[in-house]
């Protein structure tokens, strides 16, 4: 099959649970882990006489969101409410937004994983706040393969974040994901943990597929049992290589095939079929009539911007013109939170070598962080008494080795900078003690001496690690660079 045998269109639901005490139009409780069915009132039971008050600040983070994604903020909106029967629904219904939701037409930027240096815009649809469902626990592998139903997340407040059909590879709807839950966090909207269903997604993917002078297009198959950005990513190149080789089937009459939803099975690596395709005339929206329509003022608006700090983008921009970083590092950095920036900004500054700073970093900060399984607020050594042991090192004071024994003094000590240097005995090696310490070194190692003048000057290597043994403090390359002089001389 030829790359330009068909071309993916691939558009995301996601749906964010709101980082809120509470739930969307009563009081109990969202904290996960709790027993089945004890965070749960007549309101999001839907008892007869109960009635649904919204949550101010659900409302707040999601034209937080919204505004995050650069889209319209609706000065009027409304509630609806979606109607289907399913065990986990108690009232019959679920409250949501149909005609008129909080925000419409944004975007999002994401890197081409094919080119990082080339920006792809991928249009937001929507994004509309609406009500969680329950959980139905199958219990069809152990005990007596029945059904229970958790009404605990009934009621949670979850943003639905919709995007255009705009993502073309199954590549880039991975990287957009991953952007998007990059910016929920900075914006601290979310916690987006997709184990406990704080950040789920259905994906819809059909092919447009070149016949002659026109192009075919599959039906649209929504996608739902996602568990992980790497199950979407594999889900959508099985899809697509499944709706291809059905249309080699069947042709053109595959265009009066049906929309489909399908569930990923992430064991088996394939979709199978569940049901049809809901449209939206299926669910019959009807207006709420419990809940008033929110309008939302220009002060309001300008108040919950003004809480907007730098984000992802803004900042991945920021490392790379005032600190010279590269994408790559600069990606790296964004990626482990607005903390980690921070630490880094402050590395850069106290090192005045953005490179060096960076390296150390990605080779010593993030390796203890990810050994540790600490964040970077936990870790011992501020970024101040670092910067400036990166700077002993570009200046000449120290070699890495020695500067690397250092940090680890540090790290395990908890001393200062000043006072690892004490502990450890580092003092600088002046040009007269360097050149008796190598002359001493080729006395004692004459095979040394004569492998080197026979053309192999690599085995001056070896006098190397002799010397950090007679004196830690003498730096390797000056040793070497001391030693091959000598010898040359000789």
């Amino acid at each position: 099959m030829s790359d330009n045998a068909y071309q993916i269109v691939i558009g995301l639901e996601v749906h964010v649970q709101l980082k809120t005490n509470s739930k969307l139009f009563c009081g109990c409780s969202t904290v996960f882990g709790a027993e089945p069915n004890t965070q749960v009132c007549p309101v999001c039971l839907g008892l007869p006489g109960s009635l649904p008050v919204i949550n101010e600040q659900a409302l707040q983070l999601s034209i937080k969101t919204a505004m995050a994604l650069d889209c319209q903020i609706a000065e009027f909106t409304k509630w609806d409410r979606k109607n289907y029967y399913y065990p986990d629904l108690p009232k019959g219904y679920q409250i949501s937004q149909f005609d008129l939701p909080i925000s419409s037409e944004g975007q999002l930027t994401i890197s081409d994983p094919e080119d990082e240096t080339r920006q792809r815009r991928i249009g937001i649809i929507r994004a509309h706040l609406e009500e969680d469902a329950g959980k139905s626990m199958h219990d069809e592998l152990a005990g007596r393969a029945d059904s229970r139903i958790d009404l605990n997340r009934t009621g949670t407040p979850l943003l639905e974040i919709v995007s255009h059909p705009d993502l073309r590879s199954p590549a880039e709807a991975r990287a957009y994901l991953a952007e998007l839950k990059l910016l929920l966090t900075y914006l601290d909207v979310s916690d987006c943990n997709m184990q406990e269903g704080s950040l789920r997604v259905d994906a819809n993917i059909n092919l447009h597929i070149p016949d002659g002078d026109e192009t075919l297009a599959t039906p649209i198959v929504e996608v739902k049992n996602l568990n992980s950005f790497r199950a979407v990513e594999r889900a959508m190149v099985y899809e697509a290589d499944r709706q291809y080789r059905l249309w080699q089937e069947r042709g053109e009459k595959l265009g009066d095939v049906p929309k489909q939803t399908r569930g990923w099975d992430d064991q088996a690596q394939l979709t199978r079929g569940q049901r049809h395709k809901e449209e939206s005339s299926d669910y019959r929206f009807l207006p709420d009539p419990d809940l008033v329509p929110v309008t939302f003022s220009a002060a309001q608006l300008d108040d919950i911007r003004s809480q907007l700090a730098d984000l992802p983008a803004a900042l991945r921009q920021k490392l790379q013109d005032q600190h010279g970083t590269s994408e790559q590092l600069a990606s790296l950095v964004i990626n482990q939170g607005r903390a980690a920036v921070a630490y880094f900004e402050e590395l850069t500054e106290a090192s005045g070598n953005a490179q060096l700073a960076g390296n150390w970093f990605q080779q010593d900060i993030l390796r203890r962080l990810n050994e540790e399984q600490i964040a970077i607020t936990d870790y011992p050594v501020p970024a101040a008494a670092l910067g400036q042991l990166i700077r002993m090192i570009d200046n000449g004071e120290l070699d890495t080795a020695r500067g690397r024994d250092l940090l680890e003094q540090m790290l395990e000590t908890g001393q200062s900078l000043e006072q690892s240097i004490e502990a450890l005995g580092i003092e600088q090696v002046d040009d007269d003690q360097l050149r008796e310490l190598c002359q001493q070194l080729i006395a004692e190692n004459p095979q040394v001496v004569s492998d080197v003048q026979s053309g192999k000057q690599q085995a001056v290597g070896s006098l190397i690690g002799k010397a950090r043994e007679k004196n830690p403090n003498a730096d390797p390359r000056l040793v070497r660079e001391t030693c091959l002089q000598l010898i040359q001389e000789m």
